[in-house]
């Protein structure tokens, strides 16, 4: 259940914030933790407190709710799956597959990161360290010239978010009343 916890945070981070939460990376071994340093003694200044300003954490939680609303991800990845066959798994797979992906279509315009056939040689010059990650022999100076491409990766080219007005609510209980 970390992981995919891990993936969903991952995938929001990069999508809404164009890095990977540090956590993460540390955990992955993509970073080295940091020192801690003394806590600085001058205090900090006041600040006036302003009406909140919407964040990269408020698309992830929207582009959860509508992948909820639409597809219904979360039910899905919060059901325990293991009493049911492979057939009744991949029948309700297809559904939250077609229903989602609907989703990232209509609010989202997702391009490769490479455009480039998957097994070919590429190259690595031009391109930021963010957007590529080395796998395989990668030389101990984390650096290489290029390779042979495994996945072309993701970027989100445009996000056209809906107005929320639901703030941290995915998806309301349904409360049947008879």
């Amino acid at each position: 259940m970390n992981r995919i916890s891990f993936a969903f945070r991952s995938f929001f981070s990069i999508l809404f914030g164009g890095s990977l939460p540090s956590d993460i990376a540390l955990a992955f071994g993509y970073s080295k933790p940091m020192p801690v340093r003394a806590a600085n003694p001058v205090p900090a200044p006041v600040v006036k407190k302003e009406a909140p300003v919407a964040g990269p954490n408020d698309g992830a939680v929207q582009m959860l709710a509508l992948l909820q609303r639409e597809g219904r991800l979360i039910d899905f990845l919060m059901e325990d799956i293991a009493a049911y066959s492979d057939d009744q798994v991949g029948a309700a797979v297809r559904d939250v597959h077609a229903q989602s992906k609907q989703v990232l279509e209509r609010y989202l315009r997702i391009g490769p990161v490479i455009d480039g056939v998957e097994g070919d040689f590429t190259k690595t010059n031009g391109l930021p360290a963010s957007a590529i990650r080395l796998i395989g022999n990668v030389p101990p100076n984390g650096k290489a010239p290029g390779g042979l491409l495994r996945h072309k990766g993701w970027k989100a080219e445009k996000v056209e978010l809906p107005a929320s007005t639901t703030g941290q609510i995915l998806t309301p209980a349904e409360i049947e009343v008879e």
